[in-house]
């Protein structure tokens, strides 16, 4: 059992344990000198499940399905189902070829009120995939919310701009 942190102290123990320096390539083709590696608080219960209370102060009214990203989002989408008692399902990059032939697993999204789960955002190249494939199974997406914003400006979606983010933390909360 951990005990409650404030939104700051949580903010300083994740960069703290999360932000690495050097050059480094993200998703999105950008070159950072500062990197955030979700999975060395994703990995830390102490951190993840205050994580995953913060993550639920911003659910969209009327979730009826949480739906992590393939990979750093299922643990966030986990937490936050043992968090909230809501049902979890899991976005693959792309359904595979053989079982369910299936993009989505674990709930049927279809005609269901369904807010993304994902790690870091830059510019929400793995975000839009899965809107298209949420989108496919005739999910209606409320939302997403993201641990880290690491993006410019306020938090948008390149190429699904209707689709509300909503940041736990902001790349300057870190810094």
């Amino acid at each position: 059992m951990t005990q409650d942190i404030s939104h700051a102290e949580l903010a300083r123990q994740i960069a703290d344990i999360a932000t690495l320096e050097g050059s480094f390539t993200l998703r999105s083709g950008q070159v950072s000198s500062r990197y955030f590696d979700k999975y060395r608080f994703e990995g830390d219960p102490k951190l993840l499940q205050p994580l995953a209370k913060e993550m639920a102060k911003l659910l969209p009214e009327g979730t009826e399905i949480i739906a992590g990203l393939e990979l750093g989002g299922v643990p966030l989408v986990t937490a936050l189902s043992i968090e909230t008692g809501l049902p979890a399902a899991f976005i693959r990059k792309e359904a595979k070829t053989y079982g369910t032939c299936r993009a989505i697993e674990g709930q049927d999204v279809a005609g269901k009120k369904v807010t993304f789960i994902e790690d870091v955002i830059t510019t929400g190249g793995a975000v839009a995939d899965a809107y298209g494939l949420a989108k496919q199974e005739d999910a209606n997406v409320l939302g997403v919310i993201c641990a880290i914003w690491r993006g410019e400006g306020d938090p948008a979606i390149a190429n699904a701009p209707t689709l509300p983010v909503y940041p736990v933390f902001t790349r300057a909360d870190l810094e």
